[in-house]
């Protein structure tokens, strides 16, 4: 079987929990994986070079480390995807098929958001975003995005900010570009079960709406972290 022509770009920051089963399923099927660490103090960086990743230190923050990521890349499509997020089955069929069609290289796809988690409210958060990109066209982060490099370029690639540098990506590249494919990308639902599924969603859709109040990413950032 043959690598997919693709550059898998993941941000760490005390990831060594939840980083291996998404290495493990990357590896064998993408040419390149590029973890952008943000100064864990776990051995997150250790273990990922040891399962085969390139470890590349990066300022701390989803943007920053996203756009690090990315720019080391040497591969014509990206992958961009949480550490606690897994490839679920069928996802290479489902991405193999989106790279071969020539259209694609202006577009860029997602996969479906789906939970570790067997209890009611895993799946009634399934629903809920599910119902968001189809309809609003705002998939996240956890939920994997697979795009060309020259239109992430084009498009001005992630912001270096420390928060919403999915939903500004997303927004750039339009929701006629977006494509949903059919297989699902598994996050831990670890946060939520922490911080109460409620009160988790609710604390992300507020963090939205101030986005799209336009207050900046710094305020919500600190928003968000008094909120945890």
């Amino acid at each position: 079987m043959s690598f997919l022509p693709i550059s898998a770009i993941i941000p760490t920051l005390n990831a060594a929990a939840g980083l291996p089963a998404t290495l493990a399923l990357l590896r064998g099927q993408v040419t390149e994986i590029i973890i952008a660490d943000g100064g864990s103090s776990d051995g997150t960086a250790a273990l990922a070079q040891a399962a085969g990743a390139r470890v590349i230190s990066a300022p701390r923050g989803r943007g920053p480390q996203l756009r690090a990521a990315a720019e080391a890349a040497t591969q014509p499509w990206l992958l961009a995807l949480h550490a606690d997020t897994r490839p679920g089955a069928g996802w290479r069929e489902a991405a193999a098929g989106f790279i071969a069609r020539p259209e694609s290289t202006s577009k860029a796809a997602h996969f479906r958001f789906a939970l570790d988690d067997a209890v009611p409210e895993a799946r009634r958060l399934e629903a809920m975003v599910a119902w968001r990109c189809r309809w609003l066209g705002l998939p996240y982060g956890d939920q994997g995005l697979l795009i060309a490099r020259d239109f992430y370029e084009a498009l001005g690639g992630y912001e270096p900010i420390p928060l919403m540098e999915d939903v500004a990506l997303i927004r750039r590249i339009g929701r006629r570009n977006l494509v949903a494919l059919p297989a699902a990308f598994i996050t831990s639902a670890e946060k939520w079960r922490r911080d109460g599924w409620y009160t988790r969603s609710a604390r992300n859709l507020f963090c939205l709406s101030l986005w799209f109040a336009g207050v900046s990413p710094e305020r919500i950032a600190q928003v968000y972290a008094r909120r945890r």
